[in-house]
Formats: structure tokens, sequence, C-alpha cells
């Protein structure tokens, strides 16, 4: 039993079987309100609610995610579960207590370096673009040993690249330059010899690039970049297109960078966390983060004698339950297992593209790897991507790669039947029609969804993120629906 205070008297607390005490609380009346302005709603009616929100949700669980350059492939439930298994562990245990989880790193980095032929592994890195940013790191550290440390402050990129490897080349005190693509929406070599000089770090790219068309001069392309001390970097984003059929290591990068959350099947869990291990070969690997995962033949332990390391670039050693998924993943599949995958990638995208391609503009070559990229005909692509979510299906990315203007970037992923991607092909083919027919049905979507189309930049700059924000922006009219 309990006493209900008022704000001017002390808590007074009564318990059964025990003697009754005073805690010298004395309440604030400032903050003391005279009523909560909280629902009195049953059990079911909040169940009911929180179940509908999630199902206004969209995921990979629920149907295709055609997101271009993120690889959204289905989350197999099992590496979810051996996952768990791991989650009383905690980083400050002696190592003697961890064997396994050691194991696992370990085996995870020799997996990893024999995936992409690269010579050493890091797992510290908790995103694909924080792998970016550590692996500008170790460039900018080795041309520093190397004595070229203030010429070297160069990197280039293609126009085409990802928005991250600009931002984290500049993080790490480069400067960036552009190369323009050639015809094909590929790297101009002309243009890339002319820019090349010893005042150059690195290029950074992605291969196959964003357009899903695979770099088939790369040979080439690291042939200029070593001739002039340069390094090659690899943006891993794409490596679910060639993984098991060619590596980084075979096309001569030097350093490479993985999205576990894309590549090896680890959710990217609405922004975080993800992983991106960093790869590299030759002298680099004496530039790599503390500590690395070793095994001496009876132990594994974590090896802090790397003799020009960077330091440590995240707490502790990554994100270890994200790691745990992707080396189940890779141990479910095996080698011969990860080469289908990427291979039905590519059979995927491209039957999905010869599907629709009559109906939308293909900008470059026709042949792509694990994704494509289109434009639509008489509407933006915004139109498309909204009136998709009328038919129940989630957009693919729009607007980027930035080179082509209204881009609707599409990748299906391994993880899609042959039904799946009929489904999606046939509901774009339709929505192509609407857009010769009746382009305002797309002007005008969604029509179907919980809300209607709403001001893109207004829910960037002001999102409404609870129930009382609504409703104040509601009364001053700041919202419409």
């Amino acid at each position: 039993m309990y006493h209900q205070a008022r704000y001017d008297e002390p808590l007074l607390f009564e318990m059964k079987g025990a003697k009754s005490c005073k805690l010298d609380i004395n309440l604030n009346p400032e903050l003391v309100r005279e009523r909560l302005d909280l629902p009195n709603l049953p059990e079911y009616e909040v169940v009911r609610h929180y179940t509908r929100l999630s199902q206004m949700n969209y995921g990979v669980d629920i149907n295709i995610y055609p997101l271009g350059s993120c690889t959204m492939k289905y989350n197999p439930k099992l590496n979810e579960e051996i996952a768990r298994m791991f989650m009383y562990l905690h980083p400050y245990q002696d190592e003697s207590t961890v064997q396994g989880a050691l194991q696992i790193m370990y085996e995870l980095q020799e997996m990893l370096k024999e995936i992409t032929d690269m010579d050493a592994f890091t797992l510290q890195p908790a995103a694909g673009a924080h792998g970016e940013y550590t692996g500008m790191l170790i460039a900018r550290a080795y041309h520093e040993y190397k004595g070229e440390g203030e010429k070297r402050k160069n990197v280039i990129l293609p126009d085409s690249s990802h928005g991250t490897n600009p931002a984290s080349a500049a993080m790490a005190g480069f400067n960036v330059i552009e190369l323009p693509s050639n015809k094909e929406g590929m790297i101009d070599l002309e243009a890339l010899e002319n820019v090349v000089d010893d005042t150059t770090a690195a290029f950074m790219i992605t291969n196959p690039n964003t357009l899903g068309i695979f770099e088939e001069n790369i040979l080439e392309i690291a042939k200029i970049m070593h001739k002039n001390g340069a390094l090659l970097y690899y943006d891993g984003a794409n490596l679910n297109a060639i993984m098991g059929i060619t590596s980084p290591g075979k096309m001569n990068f030097d350093i490479v960078h993985l999205n576990l959350h894309k590549t090896f099947s680890t959710p990217h869990g609405g922004g975080g966390p993800g992983a991106g291990p960093v790869g590299v070969r030759g002298e680099l690997v004496d530039f790599l983060p503390v500590p690395i995962v070793n095994f001496d033949g009876e132990k594994y332990y974590l090896d802090y004698n790397i003799k020009h390391t960077i330091g440590k670039v995240r707490s502790f050693y990554g994100n270890f339950g994200v790691l745990v998924k992707a080396w189940a993943y890779i141990k479910r599949l095996g080698g011969e297992g990860l080469k289908k995958a990427a291979i039905k990638a590519v059979v995927n995208a491209n039957y999905l593209k010869e599907r629709i391609k009559n109906y939308y503009e293909m900008p470059y070559r026709n042949l792509r790897k694990h994704e494509f990229v289109v434009r639509p005909k008489n509407v933006r692509a915004l139109d498309v991507a909204k009136r998709l979510l009328d038919y129940g299906v989630h957009a693919p990315t729009i607007y980027f790669p930035l080179i082509v203007s209204e881009a609707l970037m599409i990748e299906p992923t391994e993880t899609e039947t042959k039904e799946n991607i009929d489904e999606f092909a046939e509901i774009m083919i339709k929505i192509a029609k609407e857009a010769e027919e009746n382009p305002e049905i797309l002007k005008e979507a969604p029509h179907n969804a919980a809300i209607r189309r709403t001001d893109d930049v207004l829910a960037s700059k002001k999102p409404v993120l609870t129930w009382k924000m609504y409703r104040e922006m509601k009364e001053r009219g700041e919202v419409d629906y």
C-alpha cells in the first residue's frame, strides 16, 4: 500500500508487515502537473495500434526491396539465432574466456582475405563509409611513411562514385578530383592519365560501378596508378556481383572495404549497425588499425603488434554481432554458394532489365551486372517511386548516380524468385503505361498510402517525430494530413 503524497509533503510508503518509512524527498511544485494528458485505453486497443503501425512499415521480409547499390537481400533468420548465442559476452572479458568469439573473428578475417585476395583485414570499421575513411587514413599514413605525405594530397574519384567516397577522402585530409565518365559510362583512360601525377595519393572506384557496368579496363587502370606511385582503392559496395568469380586482388587493388550488411546478408538495421572491414596487401598490412585477431596454433589472441598502425578506429573490436552474422552466412554458403549467389544476382538483374527496358530509357551499354539504371518517360523518377507505393512495393534508389538524370537504380538481388521479379516487372510496365496515358495519376501518387505525397524538403527539415509534435503542427497549419 502507498499514500499518494501532495507536492508539499514527503513521500510515505507503507508496506505490509513492515514499519512505515519516510523519504526526505520534497517535490518541486513547478514540476508537478495537475493532470497527465494520457489516453485511457484497454490493452487490445494499444496492441492493435502498434500492430497497425508495424504493418504500415516495409522491409525485406515483406517483399522485394530493389534499392540499387544497397543490396537489400533477405537476411536468414538462422544468422540472427547464431548471433544471439553471444549476447552475454562482454568486451572487457579476458581473452581466455572468449576464445570462441575470437575464433569467429579470426575465421572471418581469413575468409574475407580469400574472397578478396587481400593479405590482411581489420574488422573494426562500423559501416561502409567508416571503412572508406579507415582506408583513406591508411593511404595517408603510407604516403607519410614514404616521405611523400605533403606532396600526395589528391584523391581521384569517378563522377559515378558513391557520395560517401568524396566525403571520406576529404575527412582524411585529401583534395578530391572528379573524373568524368566516358560515353559508355566507364572510366576514361585518357582523362585518367592526364590527371594522375606525383601528387595523387589514390583512386577510389567501385567495380562494377554504380551503373552496374564492369570496368573492363581495370588492369590498365591499376598500371596507370601504380606507375605513378599511387594506390588503387576498391569500394566494395558492389562485391555482390563478382564474389567467387573475380576479386579486388586479381584486379590489382591495394585497399578494399567491404559492406558486410550488403554482400554478406547482415541487416542494414535502419542505418546501423553495419560493418565495413578493410583489407590491404603488401606493405599496407603494417598500417592496419589495432588490434587484429591472430592464432598461434594453440589460442586466439588480440594482436597489437602492427609496426606502423594508424591506431584504433572504433571502440573495442567492431560490431561483433554483425560480424557473427556475416561469418554464419559465408560458412553456410561456402565458396561455391557465394559464387552461385553472385551469378544469380547478375542473372536476376539482367532478366528484370530485359523485361522493362522497352518501357524506360536505358543510358549507356546494355549488359549490366547486379544492378542497372533506367529513366522514366514523360514523368519524373520521383513520380514512379511514389506510384510504386500504391502497388505495395518499395521504390528503387532514385536520382543516383548523379550522371543520369531522373535515374531509377534497380537491384533485385539473388534472393528474389522469378515470380517475384515478374510481379515487380509487371508493376513497372503498368506504371510506364500510366505515365504515357495519364501521367497525372503518377504526379499525384501515392493514392493508397497512409498519407498522400509529402513535401520531402519539409519532411527532412521538420520531421514529425511524436504525436504531440503532430498535434501542435496541425494546429499551426504546418501539416495538411
